[in-house]
């Protein structure tokens, strides 16, 4: 079949970022779309159906059918449009995003609205770190001891060794993440970090630390998608998704080539370009999946924009919102937070602004296209898209 609509991102919204401790998922998630579709400037009979992208409200919230929990407590489950939930584990949002795409690509749809929340704070650290094992191999990973951190320190270690890579160049990820959060209102950590602190901050698994690590968080980001001719039709203003990609890889890290290349963000991010039709030099900015360092400076590598074990070139070029390679605009995994199921969702939320022009202190001079990388665990699952154009 034949896929001939283009699709525009007319509305966004999100939350704050954060713990918010004093707010119910439901709350969360309503607010984010109300945002979206105000944004957006339509009604919510013109939606014709909801995507929402939770990754762990089930283990954590005790509440499943998050599409529905969406649609009744928005106001639109009376238009008796499907709800539907979208779970790709980290990499929920951006799975969300890609199914309303496809939808709209085939004709079948011509509004849809993408809702993805994630409460992660109502749990203590011990019991979230228990579910976040969920994500990886249950039996071969898990059982075993291993954490998310503790892989990701695997990857770091062997990547550093092979390669000759201080520690720093790991950490400047983070740096530039808390240094663009500045500018973000809803960022969870909007403070500057240098790189004494970050270096001599606490060791969670050797040789990552505290400061390479994305936080447990809760918020919610929301999308309003459509047709071409939908928007023309309706008089709307949007930003075009140029491509959409995904790629698969092993769960387990121990079953895939490398500890430090992930193949599913090597095919996906080449996909992506190719459909898009332009090359990296043409990318504006990149929001990239930095749950942890190690896999900010690897994506860097992994989607085309240096050799393997070259990143820290890029990074001494300068990635931050006034450089060659603005990375994480909007702060970040690191820094605006890692709610798991809204990231991807929420990286949406930067790129619509930042093409609008209204980002503010952190508006990329001349953005144009943007790319956007979510990955799902260590790597077992990555989607890259392209957003902007005309």
């Amino acid at each position: 079949m034949q896929l001939s609509e283009n699709v525009f991102i007319i509305g966004a919204g999100e939350t704050k970022f954060g713990e918010l401790w004093e707010r119910s998922l439901r709350e969360i998630a309503v607010e984010a779309g109300l945002k979206a579709i105000e944004n957006a400037g339509i009604y919510s009979k013109d939606v014709q159906v909801l995507y929402g992208s939770n990754s762990l409200g089930g283990t954590i919230n005790a509440q499943n059918d998050i599409g529905s929990l969406i649609a009744d407590f928005s106001g639109i489950a009376s238009n008796h449009i499907p709800a539907i939930r979208i779970e790709a584990s980290t990499a929920s949002g951006a799975a969300a995003v890609r199914e309303a795409y496809l939808g709209i690509k085939s004709g079948e749809i011509d509004c849809a609205i993408v809702g993805a929340v994630e409460k992660m704070t109502d749990l203590y650290g011990n019991e979230m770190l228990d579910h976040l094992g969920t994500l990886l191999d249950r039996e071969w990973e898990a059982f075993f001891g291993a954490t998310p951190a503790a892989l990701a320190a695997l990857s770091a270690r062997k990547y550093m060794h092979d390669f000759n890579v201080p520690k720093e160049k790991l950490m400047s990820i983070s740096v530039n993440d808390h240094l663009n959060a500045t500018m973000n209102p809803d960022a969870q950590y909007r403070n500057k970090l240098t790189m004494e602190t970050a270096m001599g901050s606490t060791m969670v698994a050797d040789p990552l630390n505290i400061m390479d690590c994305s936080p447990m968080s809760d918020g919610a980001a929301a999308l309003v998608m459509c047709s071409e001719s939908f928007m023309k039709k309706n008089k709307k203003e949007g930003i075009k998704i140029m491509s959409s990609a995904v790629s698969q890889d092993f769960l387990a890290l121990h079953s895939r080539n490398s500890y430090y290349t992930m193949d599913s963000t090597v095919l996906a991010a080449k996909s992506a370009l190719e459909k898009s039709g332009i090359k990296h030099k043409d990318v504006s900015f990149v929001e990239l999946h930095n749950s942890f360092s190690i896999y900010g400076l690897t994506a860097i590598e992994d989607l085309g924009f240096a050799e393997k074990g070259k990143g820290k070139q890029v990074i001494d070029e300068g990635i931050g919102v006034n450089d060659s390679l603005p990375i994480n605009p909007s702060g970040g995994l690191k820094a605006k937070g890692n709610p798991i199921g809204a990231v991807g969702v929420g990286q949406f939320v930067e790129a619509v602004t930042q093409l609008r022009g209204k980002a503010g202190q952190r508006q990329v001079k001349d953005a144009k296209f943007g790319m956007l990388h979510n990955i799902a665990g260590t790597g077992s699952t990555s989607y890259v898209h392209i957003v902007g154009g005309e």
